[in-house]
């Protein structure tokens, strides 16, 4: 299966090609068949679009959507044009806020309800009987950064999960083979930390805390790592159903 991953980052971000890596290990599948596409220059076309199986987006580094800038309009068009094709798509955080925005969602920058780290969730009724979301079980764990949260979903989408400090971590959108995660299944324990490592002043601005201290309260979200694999055969089933 193949991939599009749309990336909302500086040419010289080093987290460039670790987010392909992980995306590429969450998903069982080789870094080859991940192309990418940066999101900030240009808005992706039709073709591109159609030509792979599935679209990817992940997180941002830099960029804010409650803070938006002169590009984002055109990423906001992206979203839309996904979701009216119905295109298999997985987001990930800075993608989990944009898509809500983008389907007339609102996203708020709330320092009060910033979340870093590994942090436990619990699953709606909704997200206990998705195919995808179900096996975690009611409560589940997993890596969480940002300042931004999704004050609002869109009309037609069904939240799957929330945390003690904010209720919507998870959504898709009724009728779509679409989902939407604040926290990063994409990412393991190790991952974050080498995520604030490129970004040192992020822990400090959420939580205040030194790196070793951070280090110490991280841990292994075994069971969120499976999610993207369980897209993987939601995928699968997907394509092979129009081949029949």
């Amino acid at each position: 299966m193949t991939y599009l991953l749309l990336q909302v980052r500086k040419p010289k971000d080093p987290m460039r090609h670790h987010e392909i890596d992980c995306f590429a290990r969450a998903l069982a599948c080789p870094v080859s068949n991940i192309e990418t596409h940066d999101l900030i220059s240009r808005h992706p076309d039709f073709e591109q679009i159609d030509c792979v199986d599935a679209v990817l987006i992940g997180g941002s580094g830099d960029f804010s959507v409650a803070r938006g800038g002169p590009w984002l309009a055109g990423a906001m068009t992206t979203f839309q044009d996904l979701y009216n094709m119905s295109k298999p798509t997985f987001a990930s955080c800075w993608g989990f806020q944009a898509f809500a925005r983008a389907l007339g969602g609102e996203v708020v920058t709330d320092m009060s309800r910033a979340e870093l780290g590994t942090l436990e969730m619990s699953l709606t009724s909704e997200g206990l009987e998705d195919p995808l979301f179900g096996p975690l079980g009611k409560t589940f764990h997993g890596q969480l950064g940002h300042e931004d949260i999704v004050h609002r979903l869109p009309v037609d989408a069904i939240r799957l999960a929330s945390s003690p400090k904010v209720e919507n971590q998870a959504f898709t959108f009724r009728g779509k083979p679409i989902y939407c995660t604040q926290f990063h299944p994409e990412m393991e324990c190790a991952d974050l930390i080498r995520r604030l490592e490129a970004y040192p002043s992020y822990l400090e601005k959420i939580m205040g805390w030194s790196f070793e201290d951070f280090k110490q309260h991280c841990h292994e979200t075994p069971e969120t790592i499976l999610l993207l694999r369980r897209f993987a055969v939601f995928l699968s089933n997907i394509l092979k159903a129009k081949k029949d």
